[in-house]
């Protein structure tokens, strides 16, 4: 399955915010992000990602491991993403390093996030705030076939367009390059 999902700056996050809030209870949530690589650094050449991702919220502490494959979408950035719960956070960034993976580098989010449902789709939208960063970014996807990738960006589109966030305000920049930046 693909995560189709595009990303955008947020020039007035209280009021995105409040539109959703009408719209489905948010969970806020901060999450831990871990991320790895071989040494060679082959997966950030190839636009995968492999991730330990913790996240503390009002139902308790979850992690999970994510790898996502290149991008099917170069405009988007959508990848395809297999994720699985883990019990032991500890363990999993253990069996990571005990297969040759380094981290390359870990960050929080803080996180409000909104399921709901929008022109037919089920949908995840999520305000995130990252404190080594400026600004809020809204990022909306939803989980398709590889197929219906193109349409289901079309009706993301058109979500952040009702919420007065256009094309102008979209952003590919990721979180790690970005953190990576400032931190250098």
């Amino acid at each position: 399955m693909i995560e189709a999902e595009l990303k955008a700056r947020v020039h007035s996050p209280e009021a995105v915010m409040r539109q959703f809030d009408q719209l489905a209870t948010a969970r806020v949530e901060i999450y831990q992000d871990s991320y790895y690589d071989r040494p060679d650094g082959s997966l950030e050449k190839a636009g995968e990602e492999l991730r330990v991702r913790t996240v503390h919220g009002a139902d308790g502490i979850r992690t999970v491991l994510t790898f996502k494959s290149a991008a099917v979408d170069e405009d988007s950035g959508s990848k395809p993403e297999h994720e699985t719960r883990v019990e032991d956070s500890e363990a999993a960034h253990a069996i990571l390093r005990g297969l040759g993976y380094v981290p390359v580098i870990a960050f929080e989010k803080r996180c409000r996030n909104y399921d709901f449902t929008a022109r037919g789709r089920q949908m995840l939208a999520t305000l995130v705030r990252v404190l080594e960063l400026d600004g809020t970014f809204l990022e909306v996807e939803t989980i398709v076939d590889e197929d219906d990738v193109a349409a289901a960006l079309d009706d993301i589109r058109a979500v952040l367009a009702d919420l007065g966030i256009g094309p102008e305000d979209l952003t590919r920049e990721l979180y790690t390059d970005a953190v990576a930046a400032r931190r250098n």
